[in-house]
């Protein structure tokens, strides 16, 4: 090598001469690109923050949907008692809302592995029970406004009726919707988040 030859010739020369360092080492294993990375534990927050996102907005939405509805219906039993059981269907489709976060809620939390759960099943996670979440505080905005208004107006004109229960089925295929892309993705992630990190276990 130079270090070798340079110390034969000039011995007092070669004081910072250091040998080369061998081309194209080998990794040792710690530092092995193709090692598979453990699970990060801090994943499973957005896994229950997904959770509480489905459970807590689809109540939102229910429990505006059913109060405003309910105020509604309160003022116009004051003058037309036989017409309160007829006008309460705002308030069972808001109720129904919950539902749908109730069931997004219990969905995600039985797909969560404490030992290898991703980072890509906690994002995909977070999404769903957002986006059922939302969707149902939406539709409960909705179903609370229509419902207060059109329980009054059909108080009033009976002929209201069928249009009011189609204004509200819309509003209610909202949460539906969500619901159903909320659980496509949390149940596409189970298949797709899988191997992605070993065990930290």
């Amino acid at each position: 090598s130079s270090f070798v030859l340079c110390a034969q010739a000039l011995p007092a020369t070669c004081s910072n001469v250091r040998p080369a360092a061998p081309i194209n080492p080998r990794p040792s294993p710690s530092t092995n690109p193709l090692k598979m990375q453990p699970c990060d534990p801090s994943s499973a927050f957005f896994g229950f923050m997904g959770v509480t996102s489905a459970i807590v907005f689809a109540n939102l939405g229910a429990a505006y949907g059913t109060a405003k509805s309910g105020v509604g219906i309160s003022s116009m039993g004051v003058m037309r008692p036989d017409m309160v059981m007829r006008s309460i269907i705002p308030v069972v489709m808001a109720g129904v809302l919950g539902i749908y976060g109730l069931i997004t809620a219990v969905i995600i939390n039985g797909k969560m592995e404490a030992a290898t759960y991703s980072a890509y099943s906690g994002y995909a996670h977070l999404a769903a029970g957002l986006t059922v979440g939302m969707s149902s505080l939406a539709a409960g905005l909705a179903i609370g406004i229509v419902g207060d208004a059109g329980v009054r107006a059909n108080a009033q004109q009976p002929r209201l009726f069928v249009g009011m229960i189609l204004i509200l089925i819309f509003a209610e295929a909202l949460g539906l919707y969500g619901l159903i892309v909320g659980l496509v993705v949390a149940s596409t992630a189970e298949g797709k988040g899988k191997n992605l990190c070993s065990s930290y276990a």
